[in-house]
């Protein structure tokens, strides 16, 4: 899979801000920043971002999603 390919997945699934995406083809690295984890404790958050890609986690086509997740307020506070 290609970082194209995971970011499109990514935000098919969930309305993101900013999705900044790098990774070797296997294992990747994603700082996430989306209004519906607003409320929510980070094992949420990485629970939103899994489901969005559903399968493609238990079929290992992503073997490995490390994540910085952030809600707006949080990414503007960061000074970006």
């Amino acid at each position: 899979m290609t970082a194209d390919e995971l970011q499109s997945f990514i935000a098919a699934g969930l309305p993101c801000e900013h999705l900044e995406l790098t990774g070797d083809g296997r294992h990747w690295y994603a700082t996430i920043v989306s209004r519906e984890f607003e409320g929510k404790r980070p094992i949420q958050r990485h629970q939103r971002v899994y489901a969005t890609l559903g399968q493609k986690m238990h079929t290992d086509e992503v073997h490995a999603l490390s994540m910085k997740t952030y809600t707006p307020a949080e990414w503007a506070a960061l000074a970006h």
